[in-house]
């Protein structure tokens, strides 16, 4: 039997890429966030103080940090949430990281290496002795990346939550709202 090469070709559904699926996760919080009711300067103010939480050595506690934090301000507590996830699983090694090195060489902290490389006890003793300036580095180094980060993140963000509502509230009007203004 011949095989008719003359019938359409189906086409089998293409799984997306580990990529397509986590832009895709992106773009739907992207809307969410932009979808967040109030005032832009509440809501950009609590997106910079959640960027600003989520560089601190605090994970596991940041979105409560923000949050609380948040409150008394009277600055959006949902961006302020959504901020702090800056600091993620995938990100937050490397943001630690940096946030040790700028804070260890920006103030001067000194830390003994020696317990690198080193799986002995002694060395994990040592480490440990040293947990609080290694703590004070990331802190300090959190501080310093922190702050233009937020002031960075209060600018964009307020800029984008301004553009989505005024576009929101422009196609919400009716042609006798529109006629009136």
């Amino acid at each position: 039997m011949i095989p008719n090469n003359d019938s359409p070709k189906q086409e089998t559904p293409l799984t997306p890429s580990w990529f397509q699926k986590q832009k895709s996760r992106f773009l739907a919080a992207y809307r969410r966030f932009l979808a967040i009711e109030g005032d832009p300067h509440h809501i950009a103010l609590g997106f910079a103080l959640g960027l600003f939480i989520g560089m601190t050595p605090t994970m596991g506690f940041q979105m409560a940090i923000a949050v609380f934090f948040a409150i008394p301000l009277k600055w959006n507590k949902l961006s302020a949430a959504a901020g702090v996830w800056i600091t993620n699983p995938v990100t937050a090694p490397f943001i630690y990281w940096v946030n040790y090195v700028v804070g260890k060489k920006t103030f001067h902290i000194q830390i003994a290496q020696k317990c690198i490389g080193d799986p002995s006890a002694r060395s994990l003793l040592d480490l440990v002795k040293e947990t609080p300036d290694i703590l004070l580095a990331m802190t300090l180094g959190g501080i310093v990346l922190g702050l233009p980060l937020a002031v960075l993140g209060y600018y964009v963000s307020y800029a984008l939550v301004s553009r989505y509502q005024k576009r929101k509230h422009h196609h919400r009007k009716t042609p006798a709202q529109d006629a009136i203004s």
